[in-house]
């Protein structure tokens, strides 16, 4: 499809579409590879807008790419080639420590909820470090590659917690969980809560306002050097839910929020290899706006940084399946960790451990078995 004329003061966003399941036996340069993973794709779909509104859309063959992007203006032939740069760039492991978690295929991080009041499992590991310990232990030998300890709810109009209430849920698992080699993120808002669960031996700071609720996280996170998951949230308040304005294109609104907070980690010193993100599936989205993120989600490798998932459990889920309760969403869960996968995700965030990290070993073996076709 040819490109009408655009605007040299227009944005532009490529999603890699037309996947195959290997480069082998079609012709040169007709095929993409995403990132270091066992994706391939043959077309970029082409998205310009200015101002929120879409300008035009097309899709355009990988062999017909450089030739399109020549005739684009020299700023956006410049976003175009970074854009196609981003998305086969390759994502370099996370190293924590002794350990090392690569991204040539799908991994798994696990929902420890040290909370009373979480969506789906609030206060099942409470008031017992011990026992919260016990099932991190157990996540980890089930195949997760990190483990995600959360204090705080983040439901809709969860009430606010003092940084100090959640300190002393977090800090006696993450101790206990670091005594054993275990590799954890600490799921936080607050600044205060990251530097005393680094201080415990978590590795990773994922904060759904990426870094945007708490005037010193970076400041926290830039001291630590240690890797960072920037969330999309519609709002870095007190509710990350809150969103009256809505989207104009939901996958191109926050790809945008994206974009500006990776540039913001890195004019502040945060290496981009420690940088993950996270589109926020479920945080102030409707519906269709949740099932508009799960097609775009290969639009975000565009970013160049590896793409958390995290759609277990969540509503989207009970809404295509007669409400069913969260606890009973299984199915769901682990069909949009596939999904996921598909598209290019290289770290789903799950509660059902062993049933995920399964459906990604299927995963893999179908793309390894494609490869090798002839």
């Amino acid at each position: 499809m040819t490109l009408p004329p655009l605007p040299a003061d227009a944005r532009l966003y490529l999603r890699p579409t037309w996947f195959a399941p290997s480069p082998v036996g079609l012709p040169d340069g007709s095929a993409a590879r995403m990132g270091n993973g066992l994706l391939w794709f043959q077309a970029y779909e082409l998205t310009a807008r200015r101002g929120g509104d879409r300008l035009a859309r097309a899709t355009i063959p990988v062999e017909e790419f450089a030739d399109a992007v020549a005739r684009l203006p020299d700023a956006l032939a410049e976003r175009a080639q970074l854009l196609a740069a981003n998305i086969s760039a390759l994502r370099r492991p996370l190293v924590l420590g002794d350990r090392t978690i690569r991204f040539d295929a799908p991994q798994v991080m696990a929902i420890l909820n040290i909370t009373p009041d979480s969506f789906s499992d609030g206060g099942k590991h409470m008031d017992d470090p011990q026992a919260a310990a016990d099932a991190g232990f157990a996540m980890a030998a089930a195949g997760a590659a990190l483990i995600d300890v959360g204090g705080e709810s983040t439901r809709p109009r969860a009430p606010r917690l003092w940084e100090g209430d959640e300190i002393a849920r977090v800090v006696p698992v993450i101790e206990k969980l670091a005594a054993a080699g275990v590799p954890m993120s600490i799921d936080t808002r607050k600044a205060g809560v990251m530097e005393a669960a680094l201080a415990a031996g978590a590795g990773v700071v994922n904060d759904v306002s990426a870094l945007l609720h708490d005037p010193r996280a970076m400041e926290v996170v830039v001291k630590a050097g240690c890797p960072v998951i920037l969330m999309h949230a519609p709002s870095a308040g007190d509710d990350p839910h809150d969103n009256p304005a809505g989207y104009r294109d939901v996958v191109a609104d926050v790809f945008d929020m994206l974009d500006a907070r990776v540039e913001a980690c890195l004019a502040a010193g945060i290496a981009r290899e420690k940088i993950m993100v996270d589109p926020g599936l479920g945080f102030g989205k409707s519906l269709s706006d949740n099932l508009a993120l799960v097609n775009g989600l290969a639009a975000f490798q565009g970013l160049g940084v590896p793409l958390l998932f995290a759609g277990s459990r969540k509503r989207l889920i009970g809404a295509l399946s007669n409400e069913a309760p969260a606890p009973e969403r299984l199915g769901g869960s682990v069909a949009l960790a596939f999904r996921a996968a598909e598209l290019g995700a290289q770290m789903v965030r799950v509660h059902d451990v062993k049933e995920s990290v399964q459906a990604l070993h299927l995963w893999r073996g179908l793309a390894d078995a494609g490869l090798s076709a002839v």
